[in-house]
């Protein structure tokens, strides 16, 4: 395994763009406790570094706890049905599940054996946010009391508790949607893009600026993506319109793009017609982007896409409609393992075509569907992290990489967190050199976080909300996914606004965090091969779409494939002569 401090230091320069690339998909299972401790050495932190960046934390995290923007409606939820609690498990359960419900009959007998346990009554009243008894009333009655707009009299929980009444199946499926509608505003900025637009006026009279995500998991059908990629269109027209009006001060907004949008088969085994097809449709969208003056963003997605990913990405930005640009940027997950590979590879890559690329880094949203789609096909190892303080320190890591003299005038960092630490470490990198960067939140969550970072970065610096846009029918993975993240007690933003919470405990370095355990993996998530425990090992698999993986497969199989081979059943009569009995048998493929 390549040491991490010498890839720093050396790969952007002294590697071409196919080792770097073979290089990001060597990594994509790499060891996990030799890899983080490589990082680790890398970041070289000591005991006064934890120190100095714990006390500036806690200043950070006393000065939020202090304003009386800290908690967001949705905070407040998450506090009353955070994760611990059944009843949160079973609100988060039942909304990610009914997403695949066809029927009505289906769906109230999993409300029935779900719901039923629940002790929903004892929620009712117990938070002074109407926003939380009302989502409250919605779990246990119908969705009605949600289109009030404030109680007449009296306080929320006195109001709600006199109208508690009996509950049925049918009352509380209509309920359950009318709930996620209610938290769904909190997460998505609009329906359509003009409705965004609209509620994004206050904060970009705050010198803030936004990144659109029109809402859309996948494209399943060609009718689907072309759907998509109107809606892509009509977003960066109606946000140039919007931009060229906006004060000087203020930071151009941008469209972030999923590239599984634009192609119903979006996969490695179709590599040909994805080169072809959805370029292409980038290459369009990117040429509108430019007429429009409005920088665009490929979103990341689940692993297996990354390096088809970056292919895509490479063609778009060595053609006429990118080269010269600078606005064609790419979000980087840094709970990937091969975070850091991929930032030296986009390095290199601008370094060749002589334009800025801007960087999202990003810390990951879909590491539960990582790990079990690895465990499924039976892999040597995780594509990411299994330890939250391991993908902190990546992060970290690819932090210091994007902040260093090597990527000025390439890569144009944007820093995308919710975590005080992490932001405190930023602010005392970028501090302490001249680089220009952005901050990044999701819309929702995080303004007062934000509100009291940015007086402590260097001048010029903003913030950029992500922001998605879509009609409720779109948001549901969306938000569910949001609200399992930072429903837990483990997750940084909902420990951040809880009183009860110590602030000492939101100040430690993530190396302090791995000091504490005998390895950097977590072992109480064991390797895909040893999920049955020791009387059984998993089957194992290839994953099919990670080249390292593929191609010694085919290597391996070519040997196969182009000789003839002689075959008959091994009882058969001895036959001097069989030719007249013989006949072809081909590959079907």
């Amino acid at each position: 395994m390549q040491n991490a401090n010498t890839m720093l230091e050396t790969a952007t320069w002294t590697d071409d763009l196919d080792t770097l690339f073979a290089r990001v998909s060597d990594y994509y299972s790499v060891e996990e406790d030799a890899y983080v401790a490589e990082l680790v050495t890398f970041l070289r932190t000591e005991e006064e570094d934890f120190k100095r960046i714990a006390t500036q934390t806690a200043e950070l995290v006393r000065d939020v706890r202090e304003m009386d923007t800290a908690v967001d409606s949705i905070d407040e939820l998450l506090q009353e049905y955070s994760l611990d609690t059944h009843e949160g498990l079973m609100l988060m359960c039942l909304a990610e599940a009914m997403l695949r419900i066809p029927d009505k009959a289906t769906a109230d007998a999993l409300i029935e054996d779900k719901l039923g346990p629940a002790d929903w009554k004892a929620h009712v009243g117990q938070s002074e946010s109407w926003f939380v008894n009302a989502s409250t009333w919605g779990l246990l009655m119908t969705g009605r009391v949600l289109q009030l707009d404030q109680p007449r009299e009296g306080k929320p929980a006195t109001f709600i508790n006199k109208m508690v009444n009996r509950m049925g199946e049918p009352v509380i499926r209509r309920a359950m949607y009318q709930a996620m509608k209610i938290m769904g505003k909190q997460f998505v900025l609009g329906r359509t893009i003009d409705e965004a637009l609209k509620r994004s006026q206050p904060l970009f009279d705050k010198g803030y600026t936004y990144s659109y995500d029109m809402l859309g998991e996948a494209a399943r059908t060609r009718p689907d993506a072309d759907r998509y990629f109107d809606d892509y269109a009509q977003a960066i027209e109606r946000v140039g319109a919007t931009s060229r009006k906006l004060d000087a001060k203020t930071p151009a907004p941008s469209v972030s793009i999923k590239l599984s949008a634009l192609h119903p088969r979006y996969e490695f085994g179709r590599r040909r017609q994805i080169l072809e097809e959805l370029t292409d449709s980038v290459r369009r969208l990117a040429s509108l982007a430019r007429e429009n003056n409005v920088a665009i963003t490929i979103d990341a997605e689940e692993a297996d896409r990354l390096e088809l990913s970056l292919e895509v990405f490479r063609d778009v930005f060595e053609s006429d409609a990118c080269r010269g640009w600078g606005h064609f940027g790419l979000v980087v997950q840094a709970y990937s393992k091969r975070a850091l590979p991929v930032l030296h590879y986009i390095n290199r890559l601008a370094d060749q075509c002589g334009d800025e690329i801007p960087l999202r880094l990003v810390k990951g949203a879909y590491w539960d569907t990582e790990i079990k789609e690895a465990q499924q096909q039976g892999l040597d190892g995780y594509p990411v992290f299994t330890r939250k303080a391991c993908t902190d320190v990546t992060y970290l890591a690819c932090v210091h990489f994007l902040l260093s003299e090597n990527t000025r005038g390439r890569i144009f960092p944007q820093f995308a967190t919710h975590n005080a630490h992490t932001i405190s470490t930023i602010l005392e990198l970028a501090n302490a050199g001249d680089r220009h960067f952005e901050f990044q939140r999701l819309h929702g969550m995080g303004e007062a976080l934000y509100e009291a970072a940015l007086k402590r970065a260097p001048q010029g610096t903003y913030c950029r909300i992500y922001a998605p846009v879509g009609a409720h029918k779109d948001l549901l993975p969306y938000l569910v996914r949001r609200l399992l993240e930072n429903g837990a007690n483990s997750s940084f933003v909902h420990q951040l606004v809880d009183p009860r919470v110590p602030v000492e405990s939101l100040c430690e370095h993530p190396v302090e965090t791995l000091s504490q355990y005998d390895t950097y993996a977590n072992p109480r998530i064991p390797l895909p091969r040893d999920i049955y425990g020791e009387k059984r090992k998993n089957s194992k698999g290839v994953n099919l779409n990670i080249n390292s993986q593929y191609q010694p497969l085919i290597d391996a199989m070519a040997a196969f494939m182009d000789s003839e081979h002689h075959v008959k059943p091994l009882l058969a009569f001895d036959v001097e002569d069989d030719t007249a009995q013989r006949h072809d048998v081909l590959s079907p493929y």
